[in-house]
């Protein structure tokens, strides 16, 4: 997951850096100046989902109005070096989603931010049930008809973008934007085609009734959506099937 940092103290960087990175975090370090450039394109699709850290400062509540000024939804977590409850609620009431106090615990950031954006998606569980498919907003891997489904971490980006926009569809860009818009080495977007195409294998051979669960929607993106009809009868063919043998091994 792509994220901001914002740091003032040097001898802090590479130890909370570090500390994130160690839970699948990918921070990128962003100067003073960030807060004072168009932050309006934080608002496209993919972009919207990178949360901000703010490191103790002066300035901590300017750069949040900042930030929500231009109508940007992201998360925004401040790190106070002491817990200071008067602190708290002015960067809280300038508009920061949380506050936590330091050294801070790259376990307890990623929990944090997963529960600001699956709320932010309109969800308020920790994991959501589509068809055959419970997909967890906390990090962890989809089950599929019972299942734990492996995914690669290029394809966990991916399901869990689909995933937090479950029955809408998604501009191919978007997912792009999402996986890999803060990377140095960016690959083109034919690259999300691909991983599209594993998901949906992996999930077809896992689904007791082989649906994909993925539909392209041709000249605007994906949608990861319920079973139609014909799916739904097939996998109560599948159940009742499955009912009967266990009947008859009684």
């Amino acid at each position: 997951m792509n994220i901001y940092v914002f740091e003032p103290r040097d001898g802090r960087v590479r130890g909370l850096l570090s500390e994130l990175e160690s839970v699948g975090l990918q921070p990128v370090l962003v100067p003073a100046s960030f807060f004072a450039s168009d932050l309006s394109t934080l608002n496209q699709k993919g972009v919207d989902t990178r949360a901000i850290l703010i490191g103790d400062c002066p300035e901590v509540t300017d750069y949040i109005r900042a930030i929500r000024s231009c109508g940007c939804r992201n998360p925004v977590l401040v790190m106070r070096d002491f817990k200071n409850s008067r602190d708290a609620s002015e960067a809280l009431d300038a508009g920061a989603d949380d506050v936590m106090v330091s050294p801070i615990k790259g376990i307890e950031a990623l929990s944090r931010i997963n529960s600001i954006i699956r709320r932010s998606y309109g969800h308020a569980a920790e994991s959501i049930s589509v068809g055959e498919i419970t997909a967890f907003f906390d990090g962890r891997d989809p089950l599929v008809s019972g299942a734990r489904l492996k995914l690669s971490n290029r394809e966990h980006a991916i399901f869990q973008h689909l995933a937090l926009n479950a029955n809408k569809v998604i501009a191919k860009g978007a997912i792009y934007d999402a996986v890999y818009g803060m990377s140095d080495d960016q690959p083109f977007d034919k690259v999300i085609d691909v991983y599209i195409c594993k998901l949906r294998k992996k999930i077809a051979d896992a689904a007791d009734s082989g649906h994909q669960y993925i539909e392209t929607v041709y000249g605007r993106g994906y949608k990861f959506s319920e079973l139609d009809s014909a799916d739904d009868a097939k996998l109560a063919a599948y159940s009742k099937r499955d009912a009967v043998g266990t009947v008859a091994a009684r």
